[in-house]
C-alpha cells in the first residue's frame, strides 16, 4: 500500500513541479512587481507604490484596452462564423476530402508566422498583388494602402486564429449524434429549426472553445498589430513590450499584465459557466 502511494506520489512530481516553476512563482513575480516602484536608470527598488495601478486606470491606458477589446471581439465574431462554416463543412464531408482539407489548414503552421506576416505584406501593400488584381479586374482604380491600416490588423489576426476555431468546430461536429437531427426532421421540423435546436446546441462547446482560443491570444498578438498596423494600431499587448525594452519600467508592464491577466480569467469564467449551462441542456 505504501509503495502504491509513493508511486502515485512520484507520478504527480513532475506536474506539481512544472506548476510551481513556471504558473505560479512566475504569477507571484509579476504580482508582486507590479506594486514595486521603477528605478531611476533600470530595474526597480522595493518600494510599494499603487502609482502602477493607478497609472494604469488613467484614460489613456483604459482607451487602449477598451480598443483592445473592441479588436478581440471584432476578430472572434469574423472567425466564428467563418470558422464554423468550414469546420461544419468539412465534417461533413468524405474521408478523403477531411483529410486533404485538414493538410491545408495545416500546411501554414509547417512555416514561421513572421514568414507568414511578410507574405501579408506583399499582399497588402501598395501596388501590391491585391491591388493588381483588383485593379486588372477594374475593381479598383488605384491603390487601397490597406498595409498599415486597421482591416490589415484584423485580417492577420483572422488568418492566425482561424484554425483553432475551426478545428474546435469540427471536433463537437464529429462527435454529434446524427439520429437526433433525422428525427427531429422526421417530425417536421425545417432544416433552420432542426439546426438550430440541434445541431447548435450539440456543437456549442465546441464553439465556446473556439471563442476563448480565439479571443484570449488576440488580446496578446502585439507582433500582428506592429508588422501590419505600424505605429497607427496600439493593443495592450503592444504598450507591454514597449514598456518592457524602450520604457524599461518593468513594474508598469506587470500591472498592465496582471489587469490582462483578470479580463482573460474573466473570459474563462464566463466559458466555464457556458460550458456548464450547454451541458446541462443538453441532458435536458
Amino acid at each position: 500500500m505504501k509503495f502504491k502511494r509513493l508511486y502515485a506520489f512520484l507520478l504527480r512530481v513532475p506536474v506539481y513541479s512544472y506548476t510551481i516553476s513556471f504558473i505560479i512563482i512566475p504569477l507571484i513575480y509579476m504580482l508582486v512587481l507590479s506594486f514595486l516602484t521603477k528605478a531611476q536608470t533600470w530595474g526597480y527598488t522595493f518600494d510599494f507604490t499603487l502609482a502602477n495601478y493607478e497609472r494604469v486606470f488613467s484614460s489613456f491606458y483604459m482607451g487602449i484596452f477598451i480598443e483592445s477589446l473592441k479588436l478581440a471581439l471584432i476578430t472572434t465574431t469574423i472567425v466564428l462564423f467563418v470558422g464554423y462554416a468550414y469546420g461544419y463543412f468539412m465534417a461533413r464531408t468524405s474521408d478523403a476530402w477531411k483529410r486533404r482539407l485538414m493538410i491545408l489548414l495545416m500546411i501554414p503552421f509547417w512555416t514561421s508566422g513572421l514568414i507568414r506576416l511578410n507574405g501579408w505584406i506583399i499582399i497588402f501593400r501598395s501596388n501590391g498583388v491585391l491591388d493588381k488584381i483588383l485593379m486588372f479586374f477594374n475593381i479598383i482604380d488605384k491603390p487601397l494602402k490597406l498595409l498599415y491600416s486597421y482591416p490589415a490588423v484584423v485580417i492577420g489576426m483572422i488568418y492566425f486564429l482561424l484554425p483553432f476555431m475551426i478545428l474546435s468546430v469540427f471536433s463537437s461536429v464529429e462527435k454529434m449524434d446524427w439520429s437526433l437531427v433525422e428525427a427531429a426532421r422526421d417530425l417536421g421540423a425545417t432544416s433552420f429549426e432542426a439546426f438550430k435546436s440541434i445541431t447548435l446546441v450539440q456543437t456549442m462547446p465546441g464553439i465556446l472553445s473556439g471563442i476563448v482560443l480565439t479571443f484570449v491570444p488576440s488580446m496578446g498578438m502585439f507582433y500582428v498589430a506592429e508588422i501590419l498596423g505600424g505605429n497607427k494600431i496600439v493593443l495592450i499587448s503592444n504598450v507591454i513590450s514597449e514598456q518592457m525594452t524602450k520604457g524599461r519600467n518593468t513594474p508598469f508592464a506587470a500591472a498592465l499584465s496582471v489587469i490582462l491577466m483578470i479580463l482573460t480569467s474573466i473570459i474563462l469564467s464566463l466559458y466555464k459557466k457556458f460550458t456548464k449551462t450547454s451541458e446541462l441542456e443538453g441532458i435536458l
